[in-house]
């Protein structure tokens, strides 16, 4: 009976496809045979694409799931339309020509700003199960939650960035840069968090997916990057407080330029000793969304004054630095680079972690370790590392009324790592340490 269903569908989905969409349909049979419509396959509100050609307005009933993995065949054919997503059980096609197109973006204008792509993917799981359920892609658009909800009331949730470049002198190939290290990085913030995690295979699988199913905006080579945002919420209804019942895993994606607008122009900080970021025995040293509102009070000060971020010390001492508000920060003296140690307070950055291992491949002394300000007034160089500002040069940093300066330009170490690091991550240059993940 069950497999009698099955194959109605398949040929319903089948009769549905135009002939050039016609070659991911073994796939999708088979899937389906998988599947029956909730089992073995991952559920997708909605249908293969149907087609450019006269699909405008088109509406069809489908009654299976379509698995994401044959959702992704289906995308990597060069003319596709958007997938389709469902209204009241109805799904409707809207239609792109080419996966090239972004819409009317400026990808030379490209900012670090939300534009709203295509589609989100989505898995749940409850606290007593602890395992996530196969995720599926929805369109993109708001989420209902209960009032009650542990990330509304409670500030239960945890976030992370990752970025996908269009892969250099490879037609329709996109690189990922160690997601995995972002799916560990969940875990152990979850942990910290009570909250149940994806596995570092679901996550990793998850952002693929999410990029294909985006695949039209990533921005072309050398205009920037489709920044990808994986959220882990306390999404079950909670009173009292303790650990929701039920976790949502969500990814969304956006098409970004440079993060700071200066763009890749040195940045200027202020140091802030009266707001901290983070104490010893907080959250500091994990991605919860807790972390960065508290900041946005010294942000908006010190940018109300000129300066493009702010510089946060230690909440006890009041002396040693910690990081900015979305980076971490590298000082270099006299052909020695050192970090601020990440001992709890601060965030263990993926960018930051790579940055060490490429500044010792060539030869530089790094120390990770308390960074004072009398350390960094006295640097020669200062730059800061993260996700979405990649490496960023520093030109001064102010610290109660007086400004101190520092070298910035073609020759400098933070340039060098920034070209050697992007070029890895775009595909520019050969991979020895096998950090990027293709999708295609």
């Amino acid at each position: 009976m069950a497999a009698a269903a099955a194959a109605a569908a398949a040929s319903s989905a089948k009769r549905a496809l135009l002939p050039w969409a016609r070659d991911a349909h073994h796939a999708l049979a088979r899937a389906l045979q998988g599947c029956g419509g909730g089992g073995g396959g991952l559920g997708l509100r909605g249908a293969l694409p149907t087609g450019p050609c006269g699909c405008a307005g088109r509406r069809q009933m489908v009654s299976a799931p379509v698995p994401v993995e044959v959702v992704a065949a289906a995308a990597r054919l060069r003319r596709q339309c958007c997938l389709c997503h469902c209204r009241r059980g109805v799904y409707e096609c809207a239609c792109r020509s080419d996966e090239e197109s972004g819409g009317e973006i400026d990808w030379d204008n490209l900012g670090f700003g939300l534009t709203p792509t295509d589609y989100m993917y989505v898995m749940r799981c409850s606290l007593e199960d602890g395992v996530f359920s196969r995720g599926e892609l929805s369109r993109y658009g708001n989420i209902e939650l209960s009032p009650s909800s542990g990330v509304i009331n409670y500030g239960q949730g945890l976030f992370e960035g990752l970025k996908a470049y269009r892969a250099a002198n490879q037609q329709g190939s996109y690189m990922l840069f160690r997601p995995e290290e972002n799916a560990r990085r969940m875990q152990h913030g979850a942990e910290r968090m009570c909250m149940p995690s994806p596995s570092v295979e679901q996550f990793v699988h998850a952002v693929k997916q999410t990029v294909l199913a985006n695949r039209r905006w990533v921005p072309p080579q050398g205009k920037g990057a489709l920044y990808i945002r994986p959220l882990l919420i306390g999404s079950g209804p909670i009173l009292g407080l303790a650990p929701a019942p039920e976790y949502t895993f969500l990814i969304y994606a956006a098409p970004v330029g440079t993060y700071f607008k200066e763009g890749l122009a040195p940045i200027n900080l202020v140091v802030e000793d009266s707001i901290h970021r983070a104490m010893p025995g907080g959250t500091g040293g994990v991605k919860t969304i807790t972390n960065y509102a508290p900041v946005l009070k010294a942000q908006m000060d010190a940018k109300s004054r000129g300066f493009t971020d702010v510089l946060y010390l230690d909440a006890v001492h009041k002396t040693y630095l910690e990081e900015a508000s979305s980076c971490n920060l590298f000082i270099v003296k006299d052909g020695v680079v050192a970090t601020p140690a990440t001992v709890g307070t601060i965030l263990p950055g993926i960018t930051r972690k790579s940055i060490i291992e490429l500044a010792r491949d060539r030869g530089y002394q790094v120390e990770e370790r308390l960074v004072s300000i009398d350390d960094l007034v006295g640097a020669d160089e200062v730059f800061c590392t993260g996700t979405a500002v990649v490496v960023a040069p520093v030109s001064s940093v102010t610290y109660h009324g007086q400004r101190y300066e520092f070298r910035t330009g073609h020759d400098t170490l933070s340039q060098t790592l920034h070209t050697t690091l992007t070029s890895i991550q775009m595909g520019l240059a050969e991979d020895k340490k096998g950090w990027t993940v293709a999708i295609d």
